[in-house]
C-alpha cells in the first residue's frame, strides 16, 4: 500500500475547512457538534470532544469549535509526557492559532468567545442562519487549525471526504 502523497498547504487548509463544512452542516451526512466536527476533521478520538457541544452543553462556555482547535494543537504538538512542560512547537502553535482564528471569527458583544455570546443574534438557536453561522465558523477554525499545524511541519493526512465516493 503506498503512502498519500503530501497535501500542499492550500490543499491541506482547504480539505480541513470543507471537511468541518460538511460535518457541522448536515447535510450530506449526519451533522456533528461543533467540537467533534474539527475533532474527526483532523482524525482524533471524538468522544472527550462531545463535552464541548454548545460551549461546554450550557452554552454558557467559550465556542467548542475555538477549544477544539487548542486541543488539537495539544494533542498533535504536544508533550507526550505528562510531566514534560510545554513543547516550544505548542506554545508558538497556540499564539499563532488565536491570531489566526481572531482574524476570522468575529466576536460576541464585548469581544467573547462564549458560546451564547456568539450565537446570541440569533433568537432561535435551532434556526438556519445560526446554524449556517456555525457551520461557517466550524470551517474557519479548521482552516486556522490547519494553516498552524502546516506551520509547523504536519501536513495530515486528513481522514477521507465523506461525501466522496
Amino acid at each position: 500500500m503506498s503512502t498519500p502523497p503530501e497535501l500542499t498547504l492550500e490543499d491541506l487548509v482547504q480539505r480541513a475547512a470543507h471537511l468541518a463544512f460538511t460535518l457541522y452542516d448536515g447535510r450530506e451526512v449526519p451533522h456533528r457538534s461543533c467540537g467533534i466536527a474539527i475533532a474527526e476533521t483532523f482524525g482524533r478520538e471524538t468522544r472527550p470532544y462531545q463535552a464541548l457541544r454548545r460551549g461546554g452543553l450550557t452554552g454558557c462556555g467559550e465556542c467548542g469549535a475555538i477549544k477544539a482547535g487548542e486541543l488539537i494543537l495539544g494533542e498533535l504538538l504536544g508533550d507526550p509526557d505528562p510531566t514534560g512542560p510545554p513543547t516550544p512547537a505548542l506554545l508558538q502553535a497556540a499564539t499563532a492559532y488565536r491570531a489566526r482564528w481572531q482574524a476570522r471569527i468575529a466576536p460576541g458583544p464585548g469581544g467573547t468567545i462564549i458560546c451564547n455570546d456568539l450565537t446570541a443574534p440569533f433568537p432561535d438557536f435551532r434556526s438556519p442562519e445560526r446554524h449556517a453561522a456555525c457551520t461557517q465558523l466550524a470551517a474557519e477554525v479548521a482552516a486556522a487549525v490547519a494553516e498552524t499545524l502546516a506551520e509547523h511541519g504536519w501536513r495530515g493526512p486528513l481522514p477521507p471526504d465523506p461525501t466522496a465516493p
